[in-house]
């Protein structure tokens, strides 16, 4: 009869499943469901936009070169390596805890000679010669998961698991963000630059003219040296802009996993700040949108795996039950390893309860649910951070366009006076003071109205970053993403790595 149909075994089998049916210790875990804000308050300044839009902001830019370099953003980037090998980490961990699901085999063989030494007291003469023993078998265990110990670890890897997708989807939006910011960088120190060197050329033509008054006895000395000491400190702004343009390319050459040498590319020709090709900002819910931010799907995974941990410690109060079971061959002749009078086994069930542990697996349990609680409160907070990205972006977009605006007519207003004070200068009907003064005032309001146009345009990718803008939750599951390219290779040979 096989040893394991005798009744007694059958009964002790039918109680374990009875156990196993339903005797998982923890809470099982709930989402927790928290109130978000129903609007936001600069939601008057704008109008409605579908979800596609937001999944490829950077198309609203209308900037094929721009939409080219965020599209390009691939593996090369070392964030992105990180990221990943993470979750190739993380899966595999979970492939690990789902293993112990099933019973652990070992198969061993050996080969051994002794003997005795004749010089103890308790010595016998038939064990003082070199006796062989030859041995081969295989021994198995199988912990039986009453509690639920070992699910609620396959929970907790699974929940990582999901945790580090989320970080990967949290290191793409960063990086698309990234990338667009210091295009736009880029772009709006080389505006900074044309503004300037458009200066140096009326600057230029301004000494001239200065120049050829002083010859003519119609204009002192002191407007030439105006003229030069003007001329100087634009043309001495020109150096420290070109540097900015060299950093914002490099950094852009990192960005994409390039070194800046091997980054041929057209950035390096000057170009102009891309602008929306909408005049308004989204209308959203938070509900709709905001949650779909990967560093909030990560905090809420977090708490998912934590709360599996409560589980796991609370399982090490209750008994553990298994079954283990070994079947050797052993004989001193070779010859004699195959016969069926060699044979020796062992089998039963086994059980192990940590009675006595002083309070540590409570307390360990406690320790598990304050945990718990940490991250609760680090998911809400969280979400009130994303909210206040959000508010600060849009009244941050809101705030500039007007500054904008603003700038863009002071700098008609002092490109006009430019052109007047100058007509006014070389008719002699005013002093080279104010034309000075105009000259100033445009290059500077130029510059300044460059560096409003990129902010502008940077306030508007903050917005779709804090929405979580870059890709698509709801695909999340079907699409196939970089760390899903060997999943069915995995599957394949599961039952491999299971029995590894």
């Amino acid at each position: 009869m096989n040893m394991f149909t005798k009744p007694h075994y059958l009964t002790v089998l039918c109680c374990v499943c009875g156990f196993y049916a339903g005797c998982t210790v923890g809470l099982d875990y709930q989402k927790p469901a928290l109130e978000m804000p129903e609007g936001w308050t600069e939601q008057e300044q704008m109008t409605t936009v579908s979800d596609e839009v937001l999944k490829t902001w950077w198309t609203v830019l209308n900037d094929p070169m721009l939409s080219g370099l965020v599209e390009s953003v691939s593996s090369d980037n070392p964030n992105i390596q990180e990221a990943y090998y993470r979750i190739e980490e993380s899966r595999a961990l979970r492939d690990y805890a789902t293993g112990e699901y099933y019973p652990g085999a070992n198969i061993s063989a050996s080969y051994t000679r002794s003997r005795e030494s004749a010089n103890t007291a308790f010595s016998f003469p038939a064990l003082q010669e070199e006796l062989g023993r030859y041995s081969t078998g295989f021994d198995a265990a199988w912990e039986l998961d009453l509690f639920g110990g070992i699910k609620r670890s396959v929970q907790y890897a699974q929940a990582s698991l999901e945790a580090s997708v989320e970080s990967f989807r949290s290191v793409q939006t960063s990086l698309y963000a990234e990338v667009a910011g210091n295009y736009i960088e880029l772009r709006t120190v080389q505006m900074r630059i044309q503004y300037a060197l458009e200066n140096i050329r009326i600057q230029q033509e301004t000494l001239m003219l200065t120049e050829n008054r002083f010859k003519a006895g119609i204009a002192p000395e002191l407007d030439v040296s105006q003229a030069r000491q003007n001329l100087a400190n634009t043309e001495a702004q020109v150096p420290f802009l070109r540097l900015a343009e060299i950093q914002a390319f490099n950094r852009l050459a990192v960005l994409l996993g390039r070194y800046p040498q091997d980054f041929d590319s057209d950035l390096k020709m000057s170009g102009t700040i891309p602008v929306p090709a909408m005049e308004n900002l989204p209308a959203v819910l938070p509900a709709d949108l905001l949650r779909q931010r990967p560093d909030i799907r990560l905090a809420e995974r977090q708490l998912a795996a934590q709360s599996a941990r409560i589980g796991i410690a609370t399982a090490e109060i209750y008994p553990s039950f298994s079954l283990s079971g070994s079947f050797y061959l052993e004989a001193e002749q070779f010859s004699d390893l195959g016969k069926w009078s060699s044979r020796s086994y062992n089998y039963g069930p086994g059980l192990r309860w940590r009675v006595f542990e002083g309070g540590r697996l409570r307390n360990l349990v406690r320790a598990e649910e304050a945990r718990t609680e940490q991250l609760l409160a680090s998911y809400e907070r969280t979400i009130l951070t994303a909210v206040e990205e959000v508010e600060n972006a849009l009244a941050a977009y809101t705030q500039e366009s007007q500054r904008q605006e603003a700038l863009q007519r002071s700098v008609q207003a002092s490109e006009n006076t430019v052109r007047l004070v100058q007509s006014l200068y070389r008719s002699g009907l005013t002093d080279f003071q104010n034309v000075l003064d105009a000259q100033r005032t445009l290059s500077s309001q130029q510059d300044t109205l460059a560096v409003s146009q990129g902010a502008v345009v940077l306030d508007l990718i903050r917005i779709y970053k804090a929405f979580g803008g870059g890709w698509d939750p709801d695909a999340i599951e079907a699409e196939q993403l970089p760390i899903d390219a060997g999943e069915s290779e995995n599957s394949s040979n599961e039952q491999q790595s299971q029995n590894e």
